[in-house]
Parts: C-alpha cells; structure tokens; sequence
C-alpha cells in the first residue's frame, strides 16, 4: 500500500530495554522472574481472599480486583518483552502495536479507579464507621468495579480510535520496550494534533478525577486519624491505609511523570525507567506490600499454606 512516495510500515521495531546482546540472557531470566512472581503472587492474593471467609469485606474485594489488574497489565508487555529477548530482530505489527496501546490505556485506568475506589472505602470505614455497612455494601462495591471499567473501556476506545487514521511510514523504531501513545505518536507521518489532545484531555480527566478522590479521602482520613487522642489508636489506624498509600505513591509516581511531563523533559532512558517501574515492578511489588504489611492477608495465606502441607 502507498500514500505517494511513502510506504506504509506494516511493522515497528521495539528498542527493547538494551541493546547489549550479552545482557540478553540475563534480561530474559531476570524479566522471567519478575513476571511469575508478579502472577503468582497477585494470583496468591485472589486465592487467599476468595478462599478466607474473613476477608470476605469490601477493602478485599478491591484488593482482588487490583490484583487481577496487576497481573493484567503486566501480561499487555512482559511475553512480548521476553520473546524479543530471543530474538534478533524485535518487532511487533502496526495492529499489535495499537492493540497493546488500548489494552495498556484499558488496564492503566481502570487501575486508577480502582486505587481512587479503595481510598473511598477506607475513607467510609474511618471517618464514618457507624454507617460504613451501607455506605460501601456489596451492590455499591459491584457499581465502582464496573464503573471503573466502563469509564476505562471508553477512555480506551476514545484514544484507540484517531491512532487508526494515522499513516505511518518511517521510522520504524520505538524508543521502548512496548508500544506506548506518545512514543506511537512520534512515529506517524500524519497529523497527530487530535490523537494528542485527545489523550491529554482524556488522561487529565482521568487522573484528576482519579487523584482527588484519594487526596480528599486522606485529607478527611488524616485529619480524624488526628483527632484520635490514643497514639496506639492512630497507629492502627493508619497501617490500614498504608499499604494502599505506598501502591499509589509508587503507580501515579511514575505513570504521571511518564505521559504527562513536558517534551522538553524527554529522555529514552529516563522513558524505560519509568515504563518498567508503573508497568512491571509495581504489579510485582504490590502483593509483596499488602500481604507484608497486613496482618490478616498474612495469617490467612499461613492459614491456607498449613492446610496444604497437611494434605
């Protein structure tokens, strides 16, 4: 197919996370295990809250929902990442590339939601326990589940679309392991502005609606940990928001500074640092933190591991 002298690519060529053909193997083996603890662990998280009637509440609904989503988002690029360090030529089709694009924007977002629906929650439970029983009930859990992905299918959809009118011709490389919007956007041949304040529009939308209900939540959550005139009281308190805390520092940390900073602040190393931290490392990380740092993840996981070793 052609477009005047130019010819459509039909392909783009992944820079991978180095170069260095020596690392290779070392790359594969060190993602490889970063990807199996990241399903098993999430996968641990799911079994140990479907499986313990005791964390059958709406803080561990949410979690399972995370952690479905963390094993999600890491499965968009780590297999493509793994099989291109096999490779000698790394590159995924112009279809794929839009593919991974919609599906990383899908899971990214709903994950946000689902960080701001759990800020809720601990927001009800702390600040107004009394009726904490029909603030978050199983049908409003359900609706902020559901809700989180419809909003995040039409995020998707409304960035997915304009990129299918664009023309690419050259050059075929992108500056990443994966395929991401702006590092896509780089490498058309057309006219990028609606794709541009589309997925500006959208990610701000997304983010800020996203950020101020967890701002609000722990500004009324702090405020009344404060208030608490026992300081074993407040400690208590507050290790039940910490782990959610330490997962949204550590996704909207890197995912902000990734899509949102300026141009002039590009950098392909500093781009795959911050790609590998909110994509790879924090959906690894985050079972190592709630189950760490909460003791009733932990006594119901040693509670399901001795049933095992007594089978």
């Amino acid at each position: 197919m052609a477009m005047g002298n130019q010819t459509t690519v039909s392909y783009f060529v992944l820079s991978g996370v180095s170069n260095d053909p020596q690392l290779q193997p070392f790359l594969f083996l060190l993602f490889l295990l970063i990807y199996l603890l990241t399903v098993m662990g999430n996968g641990a998280i799911m079994v140990v809250v479907r499986a313990d009637h005791h964390l059958d509440t709406p803080m561990y609904f949410f979690l399972f929902h995370l952690s479905f989503l963390d094993i999600c988002y890491s499965s968009v690029t780590v297999p493509k990442m793994l099989q291109n360090f096999l490779v000698e030529k790394k590159t995924i089709s112009v279809p794929g590339c839009i593919a991974q694009i919609s599906l990383i924007i899908l899971v990214s977002s709903t994950e946000m939601l689902m960080l701001s629906a759990m800020a809720y929650d601990r927001y009800a439970d702390i600040c107004d326990p009394l009726h904490y029983g029909r603030t978050i009930n199983k049908q409003v859990c359900i609706s902020l589940v559901g809700g989180a992905w419809l909003i995040s299918i039409f995020h998707a959809i409304t960035n997915t679309v304009p990129v299918l009118h664009l023309h690419f011709c050259g050059p075929k490389e992108v500056n990443t392991f994966s395929c991401e919007f702006p590092s896509l956007l780089e490498l058309s041949c057309t006219e990028t502005f609606i794709s541009k304040i589309t997925f500006l529009t959208s990610a701000v939308l997304v983010s800020l609606v996203s950020l101020s209900i967890i701002l609000v939540s722990y500004i009324w959550i702090i405020s009344n940990i404060l208030k608490m005139s026992s300081a074993e009281g407040r400690s208590k308190t507050f290790s039940t928001c910490s782990s959610h805390l330490t997962v949204v520092v550590l996704y909207y940390g890197a995912g902000l500074f990734r899509y949102l900073r300026p141009h002039s602040a590009s950098s392909v190393a500093l781009d795959r640092v911050f790609s590998i931290q909110y994509s790879i490392l924090t959906p690894m990380l985050n079972p190592i933190i709630y189950s760490l740092r909460n003791k009733e993840v932990k006594a119901a996981l040693g509670n399901i591991l001795g049933k095992i070793k007594s089978m």
